[in-house]
């Protein structure tokens, strides 16, 4: 799961994909319209026992899924079957080459000034060390600005760790992702990077890193909190000398794809409300709640609406999105695939931050976070001030909250500013109105790229709440009279 990186963030937006004021001030109260039909969608995904059965299936005989890997396209071909089979029509997997990276044996110590195994998984794409590892003195480090203090003959030859704390996902994966090659620049050997987590038990947490190819590839692993912790102590003691060994390599690119079915619209088949999450996981763990309960829910929400026999004006499209861990092919392909008719993708809904109990959805396509802190603006609890949203995203947010009023008996009516994904973000630069599932998010980040994100940590009632809220929001955005507003950009944070 790398949502967090892709909810768009311009000063530069353009408004797109929404009907005239004058069109959208006619409209009828959703929350009236809706709630007999949104009764029966929540009492339907409350009762339903086979989203949980088909996530265990997925979880418990397929596994983990990284891209490149047999269990991924085994998961591919099972994913269309299983749509195929609940009767969605015009169920196609779009080919997706996606890259296939091979983490191989890997093992690191400290050896100096006590021995001491570490804790660590390999990061992402990360390459591989010497044969024989590599032994080095450490650089500890707790922030960027700690290490652009240092002199470039202070880190050369030596393996830069960092542990900036637990300040939420967005710093730790941050340093993850860009400080091996931050440290590459000083004539790092290596990094160690403190787990993106806030629990403590000696597990580590993978994820991807992204390589500035103007400088030197470093082999780069996370490492336990505990770990990172020890090493801080030991380094203001005095030396700390560790050994890391990676066999880290990528091979050549394999054929995967993207799993797409749908319920077609009655009246306007070709436009569409299109959700989803992404099928590909890490090579840890099962992938369960990252990504495998949003896979699964948001299918089984729209195999709910067809169990209902319920047919919405507008189509509704599932994807599985391949390959969203290590490189985000299958959301550019999938830009690829409707760009020519863009403007009839009327909204996107991306649920991949865990099966927790859902909260209500957060509304994206437009993002101000840097454009109000350039411009001296106080951003309210959200991150979002109420000048940053147009006279047409408002209305969209008091449609929004219609909708969201039909969710409260499930306590999943919150609709805020800020929402979307990595999977829909190429589409949602190009203006796609998106929407993110939230949830409490209570635990998401203890297991997040870990061995531990297996099926247990799933509770089959808040799994089936969240198919409730997703099955709700995409019926009524595909059937309701008005469009959301969505904003072109050039890029996203």
């Amino acid at each position: 799961m790398n949502s967090f990186r892709c909810i768009t963030s311009l000063a530069l937006a353009i408004p797109l994909l929404s009907l005239p004021l004058s069109a959208q001030q006619n409209s009828a109260n959703l929350t009236e319209t809706y709630k007999p039909v949104a009764d029966k969608l929540t009492q339907a995904a409350l009762a339903d026992q086979d989203g949980y059965a088909n996530l265990t299936y997925l979880c418990d005989h397929i596994g983990k899924r990284l891209s490149g890997t047999p269990q991924l396209n085994t998961a591919i071909t099972w994913g269309a079957d299983l749509m195929k089979k609940a009767g969605l029509q015009n169920v196609t997997i779009q080919p997706v080459s996606v890259p296939h990276w091979v983490r191989g044996h890997e093992e690191g110590s400290i050896l100096a000034p006590v021995s001491k195994p570490l804790h660590l998984l390999g990061l992402g794409m990360s390459v591989a060390t010497p044969k024989e590892g590599i032994t080095a003195d450490v650089v500890f480090v707790p922030s960027f600005d700690a290490l652009d203090a240092l002199l470039n003959d202070q880190v050369k030859g030596k393996i830069v760790v960092f542990n900036p704390g637990w300040h939420g996902y967005g710093v730790g994966s941050t340093y993850r992702r860009t400080g091996p090659s931050r440290a590459a620049a000083k004539g790092a050997v290596a990094v160690l990077v403190r787990s993106a987590t806030g629990l403590a038990l000696q597990i580590p947490h993978t994820g991807a890193l992204d390589y500035d190819e103007k400088q030197p590839k470093i082999p780069a692993a996370a490492i336990s909190v505990e770990d990172a912790l020890l090493i801080e102590r030991f380094a203001k003691e005095g030396p700390v000398k560790i050994h890391l060994q990676m066999d880290a390599h990528l091979e050549p690119e394999v054929q995967a794809g993207n799993v797409i079915g749908e319920i077609p619209g009655s009246e306007h088949p070709e436009q569409v409300v299109v959700l989803g999450g992404h099928i590909d996981s890490w090579d840890v763990g099962q992938g369960a709640q990252d990504d495998g309960s949003g896979i699964m829910a948001t299918f089984e929400a729209v195999s709910l609406i067809r169990k209902l026999n319920l047919h919405p004006k507008r189509t509704i499209r599932v994807v599985f999105w391949v390959n969203e861990e290590n490189g985000t092919h299958g959301g550019e392909a999938y830009r690829k695939l409707v760009i020519d008719k863009i403007k009839d993708q009327v909204a996107a809904i991306e649920m991949d931050g865990g099966a927790e109990k859902p909260v209500g959805f957060g509304y994206g396509g437009f993002g101000f976070r840097r454009a109000a802190a350039a411009a001296g603006a106080a951003p309210n609890a959200s991150g979002f001030t109420p000048l940053e949203l147009s006279a047409e995203e408002q209305h969209s947010m008091d449609l929004l909250k219609q909708i969201g009023a039909l969710l409260e008996p499930i306590g999943a009516n919150e609709i805020t500013p800020g929402g979307g994904g990595s999977d829909i973000g190429p589409i949602t630069r190009e203006g796609v109105p998106s929407l993110g599932m939230k949830t409490v998010g209570t635990h998401y980040f203890d297991w997040h790229h870990t061995e531990a994100d297996t099926l247990d940590k799933v509770d089959p009632e808040e799994f089936r709440k969240n198919i409730a809220a997703l099955a709700v929001m995409s019926y009524v955005l595909a059937d309701m009279p008005e469009r959301l507003a969505g904003r072109k950009s050039s890029g996203g944070e």
